[in-house]
């Protein structure tokens, strides 16, 4: 294990300071996605209410070395609202799948969110000025009679409170069958892709009309299905490539420039299974759940159920390096399976320098590799760790009846309604976006207002390099 890293942390669901009581949490409440922009001065979450609500950075954060992690709220608005498609006598739920941001051209910011079936371009600006002295109209904006016009002036622009205006630009529907689970935006910042289980399409931002369609693998007959499509993402450099994954566990790299429909990969990613390894089980946990290339484009970073892998693009035989998130669950397999944790999706992610890769585990735990020195830590996202100048202990999860130090936690002791399924970490600094989940919510529970949004665990962390010795 590492040595206790420093952690200095902001609590950012605090509208309020504090998180309110959890009996006054709904299912709307439950974050499910997070997603910094380019510079990593905003931060923006979707819940499962259709909300999204930005967070922007306190610029004396930067400078002043113990809240370098403090993010406040900037916008907050209703991105999906509840729909019913009676054409199939399907209801489509307004949560927020993924969130994407545009890099910044002007002074407004850009951000794509997608529910299971419609994606929306946003555009967050601000105003702190108001025009005064229309000629044609009075102080409460009806038009005046021109008669009654006797004299011209010069209209003026006046200072006013700063407003963040939230306005919806595009409306990209009716394209997907089946639910959407990826949208990832192009590096030529003109067209992006969505992805659901069976086809792949090619947006132009300024097209909303039509779609490409890019990756069709949907069989003639559907009872030959044998696998579905479970994320989708370009190549940061290079706008011809792009990657998808599966539920066998493959990775898919694919080039715009061979084909119109890339029903032929480039390359396939497959690590060979080991014959004295399989069970009942294997397919499910080798389900890759969330792909990510690294910054600069050289690596891929994939999540199936038990592990994290980094693959080398020019190395498809195996992945580079394997990461066992948590393999003590190995044999509590058949329980997870009952209780459907084994179907759970958790998301990775890369610091900055692709030098240590991030992502989320149970009982609020999450897990850093630090890919140099081959050392990793176990961390908990807890309420008393988002206290100002709170310091993050290691934690270790060790195998049923064997010997446990002071601050081990049993196998049999995890929490499996707590989870941490969504991770972001700041482009440029040790700074990371968690979302904790929390236990399931009484269906009675009244829902709560849309404006407030403090309903689970925003944890940004400021972290220092990954040091320390490693201990016993």
């Amino acid at each position: 294990m590492l040595s206790p890293i420093q952690v200095l942390c902001s609590d950012i669901t605090t509208l309020s300071l504090e998180p309110e009581p959890f009996a006054s949490y709904t299912e709307a409440d439950i974050i499910s996605t997070v997603e910094f922009n380019h510079t990593g001065e905003l931060l923006a979450t979707g819940d499962k209410g259709g909300r999204v609500v930005i967070f922007q950075r306190e610029p004396e954060s930067k400078t002043e070395p113990f809240s370098q992690g403090e993010y406040n709220v900037y916008s907050t608005f209703q991105s999906h609202e509840p729909e019913f498609d009676y054409l199939k006598s399907l209801e489509i739920e307004e949560k927020i799948n993924k969130i994407r941001w545009l890099p910044q051209q002007n002074a407004a910011h850009f951000l794509l969110s997608t529910n299971d079936k419609t994606i929306k371009l946003w555009k967050v600006s601000e105003r702190d000025k108001r025009p005064e002295g229309y000629n044609l109209k009075d102080e409460e904006g009806r038009i005046k009679d021109i008669s009654t016009v006797t004299s011209l002036q010069v209209p003026v622009l006046k200072p006013m409170d700063l407003m963040v205006e939230v306005t919806p630009r595009r409306v990209f529907a009716n394209a997907h069958t089946y639910h959407i689970n990826s949208i990832s935006v192009n590096s030529d910042y003109e067209t992006y892709m969505s992805a659901d289980d069976l086809r792949i399409n090619l947006w132009h931002l300024d097209i909303t009309d039509r779609s490409f369609n890019i990756v069709d693998i949907k069989p003639a007959n559907m009872e030959d299905l044998t696998e579905v499509i479970t994320a989708a993402e370009f190549h940061p450099h290079h706008c011809n490539l792009f990657v998808y994954s599966s539920s066998k566990g493959t990775l898919r790299l694919c080039d715009m420039r061979e084909a119109a429909l890339c029903d032929k990969h480039s390359k396939l990613f497959e690590e060979p299974e080991d014959p004295s390894a399989r069970s009942f089980f294997s397919e499910i946990i080798s389900s890759v759940s969330d792909v990510k290339f690294s910054h600069s484009g050289r690596y891929l970073l994939t999540r199936d159920y038990l592990t994290a892998k980094v693959w080398d693009l020019n190395m498809e035989s195996k992945p580079l390096e394997t990461y066992q998130v948590h393999d003590y669950l190995r044999s509590k397999l058949c329980s997870l399976y009952e209780n459907d944790c084994i179907f759970d999706k958790f998301e990775c992610a890369w610091n900055g320098s692709d030098s240590v890769i991030m992502t989320g585990a149970y009982n609020n735990f999450f897990r850093m590799f630090d890919r140099n020195t081959k050392r990793d830590v176990t961390l908990e996202a807890s309420r008393e760790s988002s206290k100002p100048r709170a310091v993050l202990k290691p934690r270790r999860v060790c195998a049923a009846g064997g010997k446990r130090r002071k601050d081990d936690i049993s196998v049999d002791s995890l929490d499996f309604t707590k989870k941490i399924l969504h991770t972001a970490w700041h482009p440029n600094e040790n700074i990371i976006a968690i979302a904790r989940c929390l236990k399931r919510i009484p269906t009675h529970t009244i829902r709560t207002h849309t404006q407030r949004f403090t309903s689970l665990l925003h944890l940004l962390l400021s972290l220092p390099e990954l040091q320390g010795p490693r201990q016993g």
